[in-house]
């Protein structure tokens, strides 16, 4: 299972792993946590747009990836909300992140870092991570980064045991459909910078096992 905070987080941080996944027969399940709005001051019609166009770009790019609709799910919290939800909207979020892992039983677990540098994909480990213990399932929890080596000096940033636990994969053997899937989401790559997205396009990824 897959976590993403937005529609394209999934596809830059691990897009090559699904892909593998699937090729392999794997099922894979892919959930997006928030409905991708962007600016909160922006016109409700835009906000609806932009919606409705991720939506339906998340699900293009999956399809390149090879994940069918019926294995993704929309939780649709608003974009950039996540640290932010009362305690009520948490345990909400949590509990229908529950009920998916519970409904699945995956084995492993796939969440943005923990230390990602962007507040909703923080939260996003953090809900997931509660979910886990409440659903009192095994899982190997595995942290994909997207803004973490583009925001910060990651000696910094990360402990020693951080990156002892990092893990190089090789998806050459996909790394096509994932470039083609990056470049389904249309919407989002035109306000992206060039060489932050120039550093998913090569033939490996990179991983960190969680330890919780």
């Amino acid at each position: 299972m897959v976590f993403s905070p937005h529609q394209d987080d999934e596809t830059f941080g691990c897009g090559g792993m699904i892909a593998l996944k699937r090729e392999y027969g794997v099922p894979v399940i892919v959930t997006f946590l928030t409905n991708g709005q962007g600016a909160a001051n922006a016109e409700p019609n835009y906000q609806h747009k932009i919606i409705q166009t991720r939506k339906q770009e998340a699900l293009t790019a999956l399809q390149i990836l090879g994940v069918e609709p019926s294995a993704i799910h929309f939780l649709e919290k608003p974009d950039g909300t996540l640290p932010d939800l009362t305690l009520e909207e948490k345990q909400q979020t949590i509990a229908q992140i529950t009920a998916l892992l519970v409904q699945h039983q995956p084995e492993e677990v796939y969440v943005p870092h923990h230390q990602d540098c962007h507040r909703d994909h923080e939260a996003t480990y953090e809900l997931v991570k509660q979910a886990i213990i409440q659903a009192k399932i095994s899982v190997d929890l595995i942290e994909y980064p997207v803004w973490l080596f583009w925001r910060a000096p990651l000696l910094l940033m990360l402990k020693l045991s951080d990156i002892a636990a990092t893990a190089c994969f090789s998806i050459v053997s996909v790394q096509d459909k994932k470039i083609r899937a990056i470049s389904s989401y249309h919407s989002q790559i035109v306000n992206l910078p060039r060489g932050f997205i120039q550093g998913f396009l090569g033939s490996e990824e990179i991983f960190f096992k969680s330890e919780f």
